[in-house]
């Protein structure tokens, strides 16, 4: 049997030992035989791929590249995960500038296989990159089976951190935010919102985010989560946040059955 995520409880307490042992139960999590092998064949077999067409047909190797962005869901999606990496990233109309959800955009750019684009299938170091990428999320995965919002705390953990120092306007920084699945629910919860505030004009929304940012952490932008200290708030208020939901949730259909029992 593989290593299965230590987890002990859910919300604060539960994360804090995660915080801990991460280091050491990724290690173990990741030297199983099983991804021993799996990291073997990406590392011998990647640098021959040399379109698209080829990486979709060998189901190793998509799955890692799919799982390295959190796109596994669409292993079986060949079609689509084949437009996706021959429209590319260069086109405006490619596929996957069109699409909200910018994981697939990551996706495309980090192999290259698009029109104007310089292939990456070949570069050991873009390569090895995606294989470690691979790895953690597949370990925020295992940790997703038992408790999803640590899986979204791990995500976010990384994510923001590499998103509040990358290169980009602030405004552009909130627009990723907003199209990355697991970063939006941890936004919306940390920040009290519905999830069907994304029904909303797109522009409001992000207005609406940053005023809700400067008043749980002193700044609507982005880039302050390159500080570990402010990112750390954030993740704490999410997870406090998503276990009094659970917990509200829970109680709802037991309220309903005590007053249906006393009427």
């Amino acid at each position: 049997m593989s290593f299965q995520p230590v987890l002990p409880s859910s919300g604060l307490t539960g994360w804090r030992f995660l915080q801990k042992t991460y280091d050491s139960q990724l290690n173990v999590f990741s030297a199983s035989a099983a991804r021993q092998r799996e990291a073997s064949y990406f590392t011998e077999k990647i640098g021959q791929v040399t379109s698209a067409a080829e990486l979709v047909a060998d189901r190793r190797l998509l799955g890692v590249a799919l799982g390295a962005f959190g796109l596994q869901s669409d292993l079986q999606n060949t079609y689509f995960v084949r437009k996706i990496l021959e429209d590319g990233s260069t086109s405006r109309d490619g596929l996957a500038n069109r699409l909200s959800d910018k994981r697939y955009l990551d996706f495309t750019r980090a192999f290259g296989l698009g029109p104007g684009e310089v292939r990456r299938t070949s570069q050991p170091a873009a390569m090895a990159e995606i294989l470690q990428q691979h790895r953690v999320a597949s370990f925020e995965v295992a940790v997703g089976e038992q408790d999803d919002t640590m899986r979204i705390a791990l995500y976010a953990q990384r994510s923001l951190t590499d998103l509040a120092t990358e290169p980009i306007s602030a405004n552009a920084r909130w627009f990723k935010v907003m199209s990355l699945p697991p970063l939006r629910t941890m936004m919306e919860t940390a920040l009290g919102l519905p999830s069907s505030f994304g029904r909303i004009d797109i522009d409001q929304q992000k207005s609406v985010f940053e005023d809700k940012l400067a008043g749980l952490t002193g700044s609507k932008n982005i880039a302050q989560f390159a500080d570990p200290e402010a990112l750390e708030k954030l993740t704490t208020t999410y997870l406090a946040r998503a276990q009094i939901n659970a917990i509200t949730t829970a109680a709802s259909p037991m309220k309903t059955a005590l007053m249906l029992l006393q009427s």
